[in-house]
């Protein structure tokens, strides 16, 4: 798993599938039609992040702060006693949304540095934002400018109404928004009857581990969203496939791998989370790398065979001393080559020289 720290959503059931949180200063966008609970997420969102010592900024484009208090306490959460000492609220319309994104907010950001506690932020919903701005360029521009801003302060997080056209998995209308964040969160609802008729699924989720099932979800009062879930990994299977790895790294090292690549392997195996062997992931990646078993095993007993047969080093016959041509008792005259009585070789020419040292 990651070993960056992780801040917890406290949407219960999605931490399981996303290593245990979001990543601080990210966007999350929760994409959904009407009816899937967005705004549910978000102030459930935000009274988690009350509870547990942080400031929360709930910016409104369409309801007034009041409206937004009243609904949370249906829902269970008691937001009024953290008004406007913990949480506070922008409600802004139109125009002035761009005067918040230029002057106000970069200001509230700026005030910030001053404090260590941290800020969550809600942005409910972008969909006004998105419309008044037809021209996708400028759309874009303001998005970024607005996500930039706002990821100073702590984790954001954004819902927007969506309008898929029949066929569509996601609406075109939100593609620029999701393209830019740094998460996405895509709620969809069926009304079929039954209990869990809603719906979450993962998009993406930027340097994180995520789960890719379609995890249905509930409502309950005073809990909030509960998303049905079990761990990527359960704490038991985490060493599951250690040995499998070990095994992989050793065979690695045997077949010539490189440093960097047996350090690849080490994290691979301390960041595997999925259910299943690695086996074929790394038989692939070996592939990949040149290490594929039967063609390397081969080029291996070559090379052994290729180093074995190799002449030593060959001599200079120029730097070669009488004394290095001394032989003890050595009968040389079948050779055609005769020793003398002092041990020394008697050579009349430099090519029975060459033919001795071969």
């Amino acid at each position: 798993m990651s070993s960056e720290k992780r801040i917890p959503t406290g949407i219960a059931g999605l931490d399981r599938v996303i290593e245990g949180g979001v990543r601080d200063n990210t966007t999350i966008l929760v994409v959904g039609s009407s009816g899937t609970g967005k705004s549910t997420f978000a102030m459930q969102y935000l009274n988690y992040g009350l509870e547990h010592g942080e400031n929360a900024l709930y910016i409104s484009m369409e309801e007034p702060p009041e409206q937004i208090l009243r609904e949370a306490k249906m829902l269970g959460f008691n937001l009024d006693k953290y008004y406007e000492k913990e949480l506070f609220f922008f409600h802004s319309k139109g125009k002035d949304f761009v005067k918040l994104v230029d002057e106000q907010l970069p200001a509230l950001v700026e005030a910030n540095k001053n404090y260590s506690v941290k800020t969550r932020v809600v942005i409910d919903p972008l969909t006004p934002l998105i419309w008044a701005v037809q021209d996708k360029q400028e759309q874009r521009e303001i998005i970024t400018k607005l996500f930039y801003t706002l990821k100073q302060l702590g984790p954001v997080l954004i819902t927007t109404e969506e309008h898929a056209a029949p066929g569509e998995t996601i609406g075109e209308d939100v593609l620029i928004p999701i393209y830019m964040s740094d998460g996405a969160v895509h709620l969809t609802y069926r009304p079929i009857g039954g209990a869990f008729n809603r719906s979450l699924e993962i998009i993406k989720m930027r340097a994180t581990r995520h789960g890719e099932e379609v995890y249905p979800y509930i409502f309950v009062r005073g809990v909030g969203v509960v998303v049905r879930t079990t761990p990527l990994v359960s704490a038991e299977d985490m060493r599951k496939y250690d040995d499998v790895f070990d095994k992989a790294i050793r065979t690695a090292a045997d077949l010539g791998a490189n440093e960097r690549m047996l350090e690849r392997l080490v994290y691979v195996k301390e960041n595997w989370s999925y259910p299943f062997s690695p086996k074929e992931t790394l038989q692939i990646f070996f592939e990949s790398q040149g290490l594929n078993d039967a063609v390397t095993k081969e080029q291996l007993e070559k090379r052994k065979e290729e180093e074995a047969s190799s002449p030593q080093e060959s001599l200079d016959i120029r730097e070669l001393t009488v004394e290095d041509l001394q032989v003890d008792e050595v009968d040389l005259t079948q050779d055609g080559i005769s020793g003398n009585e002092d041990g020394l070789i008697e050579i009349d020419s430099l090519s029975e020289l060459e033919e001795l040292i071969k």
